[in-house]
């Protein structure tokens, strides 16, 4: 159970930190920066695609699973990051592409060549163009089909992302059986497990029924059972934007499927609730994704990698965000999200920010921490599409922001309030009211207090419509933690089983008459009370 209450630090190696002076981030590179990830309180580093790749996608194309990309380093290199990371107890789980791989990968190279290649059943192949060609596509407005015209093999090719990722084909059994191997390769690396990326995708009929597919769920049993027998400790972290519904399903009936899943339900209406103060539809949403099994746990985030999805929202509730978060064009992205990272979507307000984060550190779930967002960095609209938020890491004020020596593969932000030699994490050290210094708190109090991560947990009933007020009770201690979204003041009287609640940020005692106690919270305030 390790990954119920683990602190996750997600990051890319190419713009973390490079070690050799050639602009690009690199395993040596942060291998250095582990004791600092460390000194925050991460547990676990998920790191994104690292193997071989052309790199149209980020990565996320792959050309070989079973190797390490020579711009980030050695395959010693990675060993020793490996080792490193163990030796400050820190577990590392790697993003899992199997969906897809990229055109130039070898596999795909031979089935090109015709329907005699040993690999053309690797990936879904139409004679003609599907009627359905121009629907599917996981990133509309910027892919035009699905299925793509060969010119070398004559046929037409499926692909859920861009022309250069074709789909594999898991209705073919050696597809799966490769998968499995990959798999047990890095596990016996050392890793802790791994984020599954696109999971519907991979668990669907390639190419059928691309508006309603049909999902084979025993896959992702048949998965999680070759992971336990490889390492026991080891899990799945699926990115699966489902609604509530749907969630059982991919947990399995009693857990047997994925142990973690990323909560993209809560987080969108989050979003919506930051925007506009409505607090409900954010209360809800937690109350739909309740009830899941004995041992499975949501991961919890403000920011990915990606942008941010808000397709499970209305109309009306998504224009409310844009509005207040990205009300320009090229804020927006896939007709259905903002690609823009946390601070300027807030405005940059500190008091804003660190209710933000503190609430993320306060759902039921794991918190998984966006590299960057530790110290508030910004992003750069200059970039295409969702690379704005996967600029490098800013370590300090000198040039290139600490990231290099030299100018980076993807420019620093060196302008604007987001300016480097503004926001770092130097600087920030040393301030005891920065964001990173209430992150480094937020991670320990977390840690100190496993009930919000292990314990039972129920929304406060209260009139005050402004704060968020949840209970986590287990074998121990319970725990309240109280947030306001409104720009104002708000109180509120509620039930309180103890006789004391104490701050565990101020250590202030408040005492609790005749079962109830009376709470003032400032505007965009936080508190995480003990129950004594």
């Amino acid at each position: 159970m390790w990954y119920r209450n683990a602190v996750v630090y997600a990051l890319d190696v190419d713009t973390f930190k490079d070690s050799n002076a050639d602009g690009i981030g690199d395993f040596q590179g942060l291998i250095q920066q582990l004791d600092y990830l460390h000194g925050l309180g991460i547990t676990v580093l998920w790191l994104s695609p690292f193997q071989p790749t052309p790199d149209r996608d980020d990565g996320y194309d792959i050309t070989d699973y079973y190797g390490v990309d020579p711009r980030l380093g050695t395959p010693g290199d990675f060993a020793e990051f490996m080792f490193q990371a163990r030796q400050r107890g820190m577990r590392v789980i790697m993003d899992l592409v199997i969906n897809h791989t990229s055109d130039e990968h070898p596999w795909f190279r031979s089935a090109r060549q015709g329907k005699h290649s040993p690999y053309r059943q690797w990936y879904v192949w139409r004679d003609n163009r599907p009627a359905d060609a121009g629907k599917g596509m996981v990133f509309p407005g910027v892919q035009k089909e699905t299925w793509t015209f060969d010119s070398v093999s004559t046929t037409y090719y499926f692909h859920r992302f861009y022309d250069f990722q074709p789909d594999l084909n898991y209705s073919n059994p050696q597809v799966e059986a490769e998968s499995k191997r990959i798999i047990g390769y890095w596990l016996n690396q050392g890793f802790s497990g791994f984020r599954l990326d696109a999971v519907p995708f991979i668990i669907e009929e390639d190419g059928k029924n691309v508006d309603r597919p049909e999902h084979r769920f025993d896959q992702l049993v048949a998965i999680r059972r070759h992971i336990q027998l490889h390492g026991q400790e080891a899990i799945l972290l699926g990115e699966a934007n489902v609604a509530p519904e749907e969630s059982n399903d991919y947990f399995g009936k009693d857990g047997v499927g994925m142990q973690m899943m990323f909560n993209f339900f809560v987080n969108q209406h989050f979003f919506y609730t930051l925007a506009t103060g409505e607090l409900q539809p954010l209360v809800r949403a937690l109350e739909q994704t309740r009830d899941i099994p004995e041992g499975a746990q949501w991961a919890n985030f403000l920011r990915n990698h990606d942008e941010i999805d808000l397709g499970r929202l209305t109309t009306r509730q998504r224009e409310k965000i844009y509005a207040a978060m990205g009300p320009d064009k090229n804020m927006q992205l896939y007709d259905r999200g903002i690609r823009r990272r946390l601070a300027p979507m807030l405005g940059n307000n500190p008091q804003r920010l660190a209710m933000a984060y503190s609430l993320l550190f306060a759902l039921p779930g794991t918190p998984v921490l966006r590299y960057g967002d530790e110290i508030g960095m910004g992003d750069d609209l200059r970039l295409k599409e969702r690379l704005s938020v996967r600029t490098p890491m800013q370590w300090t004020d000198a040039p290139y922001a600490g990231f290099s020596t030299t100018a980076p593969f993807r420019p620093v932000i060196d302008a604007g309030e987001y300016d480097y030699r503004k926001i770092n994490v130097a600087s920030q050290r040393t301030d005891p009211a920065s964001l990173l210094t209430l992150t480094t708190k937020l991670i320990r109090l977390r840690k100190e207090h496993p009930a919000i991560g292990l314990g039972k947990w129920i929304i406060s009933d209260h009139k005050a419509g402004d704060l968020l007020i949840t209970q986590f009770t287990d074998e121990r201690e319970t725990i309240l933690t109280v947030h306001n979204f409104a720009p104002n003041r708000a109180s509120a009287e509620l039930a309180c089983p103890g006789q004391v609640l104490t701050d565990l940020f101020s250590g202030e005692d408040i005492p609790v008459k005749n079962g109830k106690v009376q709470l003032t919270v400032k505007e965009y305030g936080y508190h995480w009370f003990q129950v004594r």
